[in-house]
């Protein structure tokens, strides 16, 4: 499989090797650089498990990126987030950095020495979760795109519940029925079609769960 992140994201994971406390790549990085390279992303997710708050994380954080000649931006922050707009030369890319106090289904497989990345069930899990508080079209494409490489959604819905009180398939398939596929694939340059057929397979499953 060939990465698809960029040189920079590729940067900033080497520099964070090895941080203290560890953290985990989950997300689209996650899949885009060390799972299944099915798209690129803006974005890397670092997740701190088992915390509620950062703490001095995020200016340790910093520090580390600004020695290696990277200029970081906050963009959001909260007591248990960050989003850093980090960039060099002519690249720029979104940094989120969270305190995660739920511990995680799996555990983390060591990619590159120092780089902890969530496994594939993990990222399907989190995907499901993550449908019921935003409409993001790429969290549609990713459980598709796991869905084909034969991740198991019995398994994941059951471990969605787990993770999230609020989670489960009938409260899931009402937020999916009322998705825009259409206008937020047009605002992502995709092809709705695939989604939309990716909806409805999703919905029929879902529904037969109840």
């Amino acid at each position: 499989m060939d990465s698809r992140l960029s040189p920079l994201q590729v940067r900033i994971l080497s520099l964070l090797a090895g941080f203290s406390p560890p953290w985990r790549l989950t997300g689209g990085a996650a899949l885009a650089g060390f799972h299944l390279g099915h798209r690129t992303t803006r974005d890397l997710d670092l997740f701190f498990h088992g915390r509620t708050t950062l703490d001095s994380i995020p200016q340790e954080l910093e520090s580390t990126l600004r020695a290696a000649g990277l200029s970081v931006r906050v963009d959001r922050e909260a007591p248990g987030f960050r989003r850093y707009v980090v960039e060099h030369s002519h690249e720029r890319t979104m940094v989120d950095v969270v305190a995660e106090p739920v511990e995680a289904i799996e555990s983390a497989v060591e990619a590159e020495p120092g780089i902890l990345v969530d496994s594939k069930h993990e990222i399907l899990v989190n995907k499901l979760t993550a449908l019921l508080g935003r409409a993001a079209i790429r969290d549609l494409v990713d459980i598709g795109a796991l869905l084909d490489d034969g991740g198991d959604l019995e398994r994941a819905l059951v471990d969605a519940a787990r993770k999230d009180g609020g989670f489960s398939p009938p409260t899931l398939a009402w937020v999916l029925e009322q998705l825009p596929v259409v206008p937020l694939a047009a605002s992502s340059q995709l092809d709705p079609e695939p989604l939309l057929r990716l909806k409805d397979a999703l919905l029929r499953r879902l529904l037969e769960t109840r």
